[in-house]
């Protein structure tokens, strides 16, 4: 089984819509997909990069909205600029890693992104926060507590850390064993390269079968 690396941050609205289309990837192909949680802000202080939305150039920004809302459009996502943003992440994303050390990652995560993305929550706040995974019926006590243990920030950290050793510079960033794929429009090359390996075996069977 092949497996995608998907490093993200909720803040990443690109990441969002990414993350809107893996799992038809990934019947599709097969793939196992790995949640990492990184913190984008890290990310951008290591490498020297930084948000679209401080962009200076004026044109370059208005036209990063237009792609935004083009892409959108495109995949059918509810999709609204959250009046926060930017938020600072650090909570959310040191939840997100609890979620998966308390095993319950995978409804934490159907329901943080509609909320930072189509409900304009402000998920920097650590009661919207409680709110939101409450509703999803998820102890929130226990997610934010275990958020706030020196092992899950340390992971966050070494995840981060990691990223940007391998190349990261941005969110989404997608690995398919040591290749890198950076951004919501590279999935159909990252799509490609999780049925290389399949299209080989084939190939080589065949070959055998000959």
């Amino acid at each position: 089984m092949p497996r995608l690396e998907f490093f993200f941050d909720y803040g990443s609205p690109y990441s969002y819509l990414a993350n809107s289309r893996l799992p038809a990837l990934a019947e599709r192909t097969g793939a196992e997909v790995s949640y990492r949680p990184m913190l984008l802000g890290g990310v951008f202080k290591a490498t020297g990069n930084s948000s679209p939305a401080v962009e200076p150039c004026q044109a370059k920004r208005s036209y990063g909205a237009l792609e935004l809302r083009r892409w959108v459009d495109h995949l059918g996502v509810p999709f609204r600029g959250n009046p926060h943003f930017p938020i600072n992440t650090l909570l959310l994303m040191r939840t997100a890693v609890a979620a998966q050390h308390l095993g319950v990652f995978e409804p934490f995560h159907r329901v943080v992104y509609p909320a930072f993305w189509a409900e304009g929550e402000n998920l920097g706040e650590s009661e919207v926060v409680a709110r939101v995974v409450e509703k999803a019926g998820l102890d929130a006590r226990a997610l934010l507590e275990t958020g706030a243990d020196p092992e899950v920030k340390a992971e966050l950290r070494a995840t981060t850390e990691e990223a940007v050793a391998r190349g990261a510079f941005g969110a989404p960033t997608f690995f398919v064993a040591d290749e890198m794929f950076f951004g919501n429009d590279r999935l159909d090359f990252v799509e490609r390269a999780l049925l290389v390996p399949a299209e080989l075996g084939e190939t080589a069977e065949e070959g055998e079968i000959r």
